[in-house]
């Protein structure tokens, strides 16, 4: 522990710079505690304030940009890549649609105060064409709040946190297990939030093709469509009803409740879809099954959409 906080105290920039881009890389490694340790630890090594805030905020705007050069090259795809990497629950997508087009790029000012928002936002700024200069000002802007906050809180609380670093340091090689510990928590606490979120979606799904073959049998389901306004402007599966996300939970529908029900959105695994059909499946309706591959899977299969 020793030798941790000399190099924290020696190289701060560096593993600051490191662990913010890690982190908004879409990893699971808090850079917060890094910030606030540094912030309050400023005083012992060769930084600034100045400097530890514009390291961080470059950490960060090298990584968001990246994911938003991602997202202008490779569209939606590279949402479901994040959620995996992030090990954000797959739902994050829809609630970050959500959350942009209500807001637009200003959203990108509290993007990194809210947990598996940040990388996201980033990817859905390039995915929906926000402008390079407005997306590197708020979110720039947006980076130095966040890593500001927390290097204020370490300043602020020095004392405290000083306090803490020395008993971290009087335990040995004990303090560092307990550092360690509480990352490998941190990090499966996540993985089994996402697990269980999987483990609730398991549904029987319908496929594209077998979509269509109801529609050339003459077969007539009720089709619910579930994506974000911005999403729907690129067409609608024919015959497709909508549910804006503050209908989600409380939506009116009234097909006959022995009707085929598909259920279809843009989210990685039908995550909002399969919340969706859940739903309707409380409600008494017993033929109701998410779109395999959601909108992505039926464009890209040359089937017909309504504008």
């Amino acid at each position: 522990m020793t030798y941790l906080f000399h190099l924290i105290e020696q190289y701060g920039l560096i593993i600051v710079f490191l662990n913010v881009l890690v982190e908004q890389m879409g990893a699971p490694v808090p850079a917060y505690p890094t910030l606030v340790i540094t912030g309050a630890l400023m005083h012992r090594g060769e930084y600034s304030a100045p400097m530890l805030l514009l390291t961080a905020v470059a950490a960060a705007l090298i990584a968001d940009y990246f994911w938003y050069l991602a997202g202008r090259r490779y569209g939606r795809k590279v949402l479901s890549t994040l959620c995996r990497i992030s090990l954000s629950p797959d739902s994050c997508v829809r609630q970050t649609e959500s959350i942009y087009s209500r807001w637009g790029a200003r959203s990108l000012l509290v993007a990194k105060f809210i947990p598996g928002f940040a990388s996201i936002a980033s990817a859905l700024s390039g995915t929906i064409g926000t402008k390079h200069r407005t997306f590197i000002i708020y979110d720039g802007i947006g980076a130095a709040l966040w890593a500001g906050l927390a290097i204020f809180l370490g300043s602020l609380f020095s004392t405290t946190v000083g306090d803490l670093l020395s008993v971290l340091t009087e335990l040995g090689q004990y303090g560092m297990m307990l550092v360690a510990a509480a990352l490998v928590v941190f990090v499966a606490s996540k993985w089994w939030q996402r697990r269980r979120f999987r483990m609730s979606l398991r549904m029987a799904r319908i496929s594209v093709t077998e979509l269509d073959q109801l529609f050339k049998q003459g077969v007539t389901p009720a089709i619910v469509d579930v994506r974000s306004p911005a999403s729907q402007q690129a067409g609608r599966i024919p015959g497709a009803r909508t549910i804006s996300h503050q209908e989600i939970n409380s939506f009116v529908f009234d097909a006959p409740v022995d009707q085929e029900v598909i259920v279809y959105c843009a989210c990685p695994n039908e995550a909002s879809a399969a919340l969706v059909a859940k739903q309707l499946m409380q409600r008494g309706y017993k033929k109701v099954r998410p779109l395999s591959g959601g909108i992505d899977a039926w464009i890209a299969a040359g089937y017909a959409i309504d504008s």
